[in-house]
């Protein structure tokens, strides 16, 4: 790789405030905020709205649209073309 247009990469806290859920990685993403982690060490933190702890996909509250029925019930409305 060559050196100097890499941006810096290193351990950040990503928290997500909706499932009061965190976990530690490493990212280059950074932020004035800082959090205590369980290690005793501060490292920067960075807030996003959803993660795979509040996500609908990973627990399990994903509704499955009937989009058969969307199609069916917009024929009979508006007619088939054909």
């Amino acid at each position: 790789m060559r050196q100097g247009i890499h941006p810096a990469y290193g351990p950040v806290v990503f928290r997500d405030r909706a499932a009061d859920y965190a976990f530690l990685t490493r990212s280059a993403m950074t932020s004035e905020k800082t959090i205590e982690w369980e290690d005793g060490n501060t490292y920067p933190v960075v807030d996003v709205e959803i993660s795979n702890v509040s996500h609908p996909f990973y627990t399990g509250t994903a509704r499955v649209l009937d989009t058969a029925g969307r199609v069916e019930r917009f024929e009979r409305r508006y007619g088939k073309k054909g």
